[in-house]
């Protein structure tokens, strides 16, 4: 009688959807950790965001990437590029469709390449769809199935799994399907883990997410952050007990917010420093959360005159 245990599964999953489909939501719920930056601003996510779940089953490891929607700037186009590019070297792909809105041209692009790599001879990769935002009463779940049934008329109803990300509901049923149908292997990663995101990158996320949230209009699209220079320095010296000198050390961090004009500069700071104040203040917040370190943020902003024509900045952002 056999009595070895199943195999454990290993594998990369990589979301494909519009901007502002749930994507991010999805991750960061998936993974119980703010791992992608989540904001009704489209096209938030501008990278490859991997998200890691470990479960008794094995690990998956979630790529977020960019909004996909069709667009001639080059900026766009690059955004558009790492989506694919992820989506063709993943073993599963997790088409994001959101039901709140009605399928159009840019859906129906997504789900024509979706079903070019399923169907592709040479590297045939499984496909999953969710139908998100099923909590909200614009959600119109029997279009989205329409919409579904007549592109991919194959896939089997049970790999089509609306949920409700903010509420939690169809996760299971959704991270049972992705564990389903991953290949047999090792973890990618240590279990502890939840995202493989190097230290600078992110760092600068958190702090353009929370820079996002105080700009407004084409802002949010016309800044990117650097982390120019960090320190890890030793803690001050303390009467008390010091045993924990790990939760004591102090990262020293110099980031500039990078804007694409001079005039854009007065807007990120605000009057008397009071927007760039409290940017600040969120990103510590959040950065002290996630590191076992006290940070010291020294936050600045800077002019990178039409850093979104530039190929040389675009490939420095977008392959972090």
């Amino acid at each position: 009688m056999n009595t070895d245990p199943s195999p454990k599964k290993a594998a990369f999953v990589t979301l494909l959807g519009r901007p502002s489909s749930g994507k991010s939501t999805l991750v960061n719920r998936l993974c119980g950790e703010r791992v992608a930056i989540v904001s009704p601003v489209p096209q938030t996510t501008r990278n490859a965001i991997r998200g890691i779940v470990n479960s008794g089953q094995g690990q998956l490891v979630l790529v977020d990437t960019p909004g996909i929607h069709q667009s001639t700037k080059k900026f766009n186009q690059h955004l558009t590029g790492t989506a694919f590019r992820a989506a063709s070297e993943s073993d599963l792909i997790l088409y994001v469709l959101d039901a709140s809105r009605a399928p159009g041209p840019e859906e129906e692009a997504i789900a024509e390449r979706c079903r070019a790599l399923v169907l592709e001879t040479d590297n045939r990769i499984p496909l999953v769809v969710t139908v998100t935002k099923m909590d909200l009463d614009s959600s119109d779940l029997e279009r989205a199935l329409e919409f579904l049934n007549v592109r991919f008329p194959l896939l089997e109803k049970k790999y089509i799994i609306p949920i409700s990300a903010q509420q939690n509901e169809g996760m299971d049923r959704l991270l049972s399907a992705l564990l389903e149908l991953a290949p047999a292997g090792e973890a990618f990663y240590p279990e502890d883990c939840y995202t493989d995101q190097e230290i600078d990158f992110r760092i600068a996320e958190i702090i353009r997410g929370a820079a996002i949230r105080f700009l407004h209009q084409e802002l949010p699209h016309s800044i990117y952050v650097e982390v120019a220079d960090r320190e890890l320095r030793s803690p001050e010296k303390s009467n008390g007990d010091n045993s924990d000198t790990q939760r004591t050390m102090r990262l020293w961090v110099r980031a500039f917010i990078i804007c694409e004009r001079e005039s854009q500069k007065g807007m990120i700071v605000g009057k008397g420093g009071k927007i760039i104040k409290a940017i600040g203040e969120i990103s510590r917040k959040e950065l002290n959360r996630i590191f076992d370190w006290k940070i010291d943020l020294d936050l600045r902003v800077k002019t990178g005159k039409d850093w979104r024509h530039n190929d040389r900045i675009l490939q420095k952002i977008l392959d972090r």
